[in-house]
């Protein structure tokens, strides 16, 4: 391997080891069971490094990152979509608890299934502009990311916690 090469896949190594979170999220956030997310996590390395080379300084990295993320994961969402059946239940052991504390677990998981849930059953758009919202990314990035107006996304984000809102509120009833 020439230097060059070697060069190129230490830096991109580097780089997908700093924001490989990122990835996670999208994954965990497209894919319910884990054979497609380990399918989608490749296809997603596959794609950035093809497209290493032609990364635009102009935007962060991680933003270019997203957009490539996004668009693979959606593209197999899409696919699938026709293909497959969508859960409506979801099993505690598909929801990862982030709690410790005993007594908390039951209602933190319900509320993550809850989510989960929402977030599941929005369109393509809706669940990237969610998962950005719940990193909280600026909006302008969310923007850049999506390529919708800065505007838009607070109009989006705005009904979308009014509506999860709302579906918190029916669960406590």
């Amino acid at each position: 391997m020439s230097q060059g090469k070697a060069n190129k896949k230490d830096e991109f190594i580097a780089t997908i080891d700093a924001h490989k979170r990122m990835i996670y999220k999208i994954v965990n956030t497209y894919c319910q069971n884990r054979e497609d997310r380990k399918d989608v996590e490749q296809e997603i390395m596959i794609q950035l490094w093809n497209a290493f080379d032609t990364y635009n300084h102009e935007y962060t990295f991680s933003t270019w990152m997203y957009r490539i993320a996004l668009n693979v994961a959606i593209s197999f969402y899409r696919k699938e979509k026709k293909w497959a059946f969508r859960r409506d239940d979801y099993s505690e052991d598909s929801i990862p608890s982030i709690v410790d504390e005993e007594e908390d677990v039951a209602e933190m998981d319900r509320n993550i299934a809850l989510l989960r849930k929402f977030i599941d059953d929005l369109n393509e758009l809706n669940k990237a502009l969610m998962l950005l919202y719940l990193e909280e990314r600026p909006y302008a990035e969310i923007a850049d990311i999506l390529g919708i107006t800065e505007t838009n996304v607070g109009t989006k984000i705005n009904r979308l916690k009014r509506i999860l809102q709302q579906e918190f509120q029916k669960e406590q009833l």
